[in-house]
């Protein structure tokens, strides 16, 4: 395939009860029927975790205070090749709003499966559920 891959970062929100932090896509160009992982595309020279402090705060009007890297995946859309980091944020200042007209909510882990995620996240969310499972 000619085509580069776009990079993108996700950061994995995790309320005090256990709970998943997603959004819609409506407003997306690609895949609106579908929700995801806060986040979005790393630009040019910018490190992906300056990347995931500017799109939560942009997305979601939050400061994170702290995050760790939790994967790397790559995968390829019919129309675009990605190159995701997902990070754990379990601690952060503010509210979360979507701030970009995108709608939010809060699902259990046990729930992501059903969820409507993108494709592209399926191996993190078993993986954030078997983590789950071993606490």
């Amino acid at each position: 395939m000619g085509r580069s891959r776009v990079r993108v970062v996700a950061g994995i929100l995790q309320d005090a009860v256990g709970r998943i932090l997603i959004a819609d896509r409506r407003r997306s160009r690609s895949l609106r029927d579908y929700w995801e992982f806060p986040g979005g595309k790393v630009d040019g020279h910018e490190t992906a975790e300056a990347a995931l402090r500017r799109e939560l705060a942009e997305e979601l009007g939050i400061e994170i205070n702290l995050f760790r890297h939790f994967r790397h995946l790559e995968h390829d859309y019919p129309d675009l090749r990605v190159a995701i980091d997902f990070f754990l944020v379990p601690d952060w200042h503010g509210t979360p709003d979507g701030r970009e007209g995108q709608q939010i909510r809060w699902v259990d882990t046990a729930e992501l499966s059903s969820a409507m995620l993108l494709p592209a996240d399926a191996p993190v969310i078993a993986a954030l559920q078997r983590t789950r499972e071993r606490q």
